[in-house]
């Protein structure tokens, strides 16, 4: 019984570790890539000015190539979050992830459980899981989930057929996990101030700053707003 106990207690501190160093990253400005839809020449370029305007975490979502190329670009991402100290979160692919070093993997609904990616990561790696409402949130909690991108909170042209999540179901979200949140979805300058009061750690993002022209000014705008309302 005593052996018992204190594997468990023992089990209690790293899981409580684990939660702990996921909460030192900043999440504030995820930005999520999308080479259709990027205003610069290279993927490259765009993060790297992404980057420079304050993106604080990067996340490669290229659903359209092979694995060779996914994996590939990934090496040439990494070069520059890597360059700027920024985490690399591979969006679907654990092999791919595990094979650049990144510091975590990003899974939908669609993709393996939770749990089962938690076996194949280690405990090191960030895992991120995609929920649009409570019952998912919960589940990818207690499975291991590191952080929750929570959405699609507005349409979007990166992802048409998402299922919107209300303000209320957020809030939600908020009250029963104790892990850090983003919302993703239709996020712009223009919304980015509604979520500043919601209890959320950051704005995931992809047209709002990889489409513009300017994409570090764009970059920086939001961060700017999300960080400015925090404080104030």
């Amino acid at each position: 019984m005593k052996e018992q106990i204190e594997r468990w207690v023992e089990k209690q501190m790293k899981e409580k570790m684990k939660r702990m160093g996921a909460m030192k990253y900043d999440y504030s400005l995820y930005l999520v890539t999308n080479r259709m839809r990027m205003s610069t020449e290279t993927l490259e370029e765009a993060v790297e000015k992404a980057v420079l305007g304050g993106c604080t975490m990067v996340q490669l979502r290229e659903n359209d190539i092979s694995a060779l190329d996914f994996y590939v670009l990934a090496k040439g991402i990494k070069k520059i979050t890597d360059q700027y100290q920024v985490p690399l979160i591979i969006n679907n692919r654990v092999d791919i992830a595990l094979s650049v070093e990144a510091a975590g993997v990003h899974l939908g609904q669609g993709d393996i459980p939770a749990a089962a990616a938690r076996k194949i990561i280690g405990e090191e790696m960030l895992l991120g899981i995609s929920v649009s409402c409570l019952s998912e949130a919960v589940r990818a909690q207690k499975e291991g989930a590191d952080y929750l991108g929570v959405g699609a909170m507005f349409p979007s042209e990166t992802k048409k057929d998402a299922r919107l999540v209300s303000m209320d179901e957020l809030k939600k979200i908020r009250q029963a996990v104790t892990i850090p949140i983003v919302v993703i979805g239709g996020i712009k300058k223009e919304n980015a101030e509604m979520f500043c009061n919601m209890g959320v750690d950051g704005l995931a993002v992809v047209s709002a700053v990889i489409h513009k022209k300017d994409v570090s000014q764009a970059a920086a705008e939001l961060r700017n707003i999300f960080r400015g309302s925090q404080i104030g």
